[in-house]
């Protein structure tokens, strides 16, 4: 006999004797119990006999004051475990100060990617939204970290205003997510196409595509969570026995098919499929990096007449300053890439693993993978200031003052500027 049927069994006789039917509990079978479920299943139109299942075992415990031992459950077991909890433990403070940071830094990419000679690159349009996605991310988690980590714990006030909000943050904060996502996944696809196809690509990747990447990125989210809005909902619970004293939390029905389909989408759709097109691209980048250099210093051996000297010293700067960008962008994609590789095998585990797994290290996670996304986000403006030079000219002149422009070298006309960003492609 199989497990789940002798514990199936087991149940049944705890449940009959307990009733004093303890002769009926000794010739209870298999077949019996079987034949009763789906009866019942079907005379209540459940799907499957486990919610019949279910409802029968709530009820006997209910009734007949049982207590049945719970199935254990040791995944995340270790002592990696308690550096995690003691983590969880200041992980308001440091989300609230990862979330100011990240706020300033990413309202200064927007500062610095509207300005006219950085706007004209495509790429740069791309960046400038991903940081517009970024900086309403941790605007809205910064009310959530204060009441959740530094007043929920003193008050222990589970109302239903908080219940609402943290509805309203889950599905806010998954869209917005889901959306840099998609713009990532859309500046890797960019990138690759701009070098891949290179000379092509000043048809490939035109103004309109890049606005229709831009408005995909933040339609498509919404349908994507669809499942995440209609598994999540407010629930009650009594916390005493005084009649009206309930506390509001949003919970899931984690016994429907809807609960399972919302992990796959996560997990699968959301997280692991935009990693792997992301792998696969970086890698390629990557090589393209590396054959590029070869390239280059083929040419700095190749002795040539005065004439073609100054060209092969023009193709020089020019695949240069490509390769920064490149690289600039690569380290953008590995950094996504290391933040949300590990919340796509998580979600991809729990939806295999069932509830045990999810509340056991998914939960155990959460704080830090949160951590991980807004550093993600927050970091970024680091990036471009150590990897470009034109993003750092143009954030230095947003900050001098009009009475130092007078000390400043003259800029090259308006003109001339246009003339050279017709020609670029990205940040440096």
């Amino acid at each position: 006999m199989s497990n789940k049927s002798q514990t199936l069994m087991e149940i049944f006789q705890e449940i009959l004797a307990a009733s004093g039917n303890s002769s009926d509990s000794k010739s209870i079978n298999e077949t019996r119990i079987l034949t009763a479920l789906k009866e019942q299943a079907f005379k209540e139109r459940k799907e499957n006999i486990g919610s019949v299942l279910v409802k029968v075992v709530s009820d006997a415990q209910s009734k007949l004051n049982l207590t049945i031992k719970p199935e254990a459950c040791n995944y995340c077991e270790g002592d990696f475990r308690d550096v995690v909890e003691a983590y969880n433990g200041i992980h308001g403070y440091v989300s609230l100060m990862v979330c100011t940071i990240g706020v300033l830094a990413n309202t200064m990419n927007v500062a610095v990617l509207t300005r006219r000679d950085m706007a004209a690159a495509p790429i740069n349009r791309l960046l400038k939204w991903l940081a517009v996605a970024d900086v309403f991310v941790m605007l809205e988690y910064v009310p959530f970290a204060i009441y959740k980590y530094l007043v929920l714990p003193e008050t222990l006030d589970f109302r239903y205003s908080w219940a609402m909000y943290l509805l309203f943050h889950m599905h806010f904060a998954q869209i917005l997510h889901t959306a840099s996502i998609c713009l990532t996944l859309s500046l890797a696809i960019w990138r690759y196409i701009a070098i891949k196809y290179s000379d092509r690509s000043h048809i490939l990747c035109t103004e309109r595509r890049c606005s229709v990447a831009i408005l995909t990125s933040f339609l498509l989210p919404p349908i994507l969570c669809i499942p995440t809005f209609m598994v999540f909902d407010i629930h009650t619970k009594n916390v005493s026995d005084v009649p009206g004293d309930i506390a509001y939390h949003v919970d899931s029905d984690n016994q429907g098919k809807l609960y399972q389909i919302n992990f796959w989408v996560h997990a699968v759709a959301i997280k692991l499929l935009p990693c792997s097109i992301l792998t696969v691209i970086i890698l390629w980048l990557i090589r393209a990096l590396y054959s590029a250099n070869q390239h280059q210093k083929n040419l700095r051996n190749y002795s040539a007449c005065p004439a073609a000297e100054k060209m092969v010293k023009r193709q020089h700067k020019a695949d240069k300053r490509t390769d920064r960008t490149t690289k600039m962008l690569l380290a953008v994609l590995l950094l996504f890439l290391v933040t949300e590789l590990p919340q796509g095998i998580l979600g991809l585990m729990s939806g295999l693993l069932g509830k045990c797994f999810f509340d056991r290290c998914y939960n155990l996670f959460g704080e830090l993978m949160d951590f991980l996304a807004l550093l993600n986000g927050a970091i970024n403006f680091i990036l471009y200031c150590s990897m470009s030079k034109q993003f750092r000219q143009t954030f230095r002149a947003l900050l001098l003052q009009r009475h130092l422009a007078r000390f400043l070298p003259p800029t090259a006309s308006h003109s001339d500027s246009h003339n050279q960003n017709t020609a670029k492609t990205s940040v440096p």
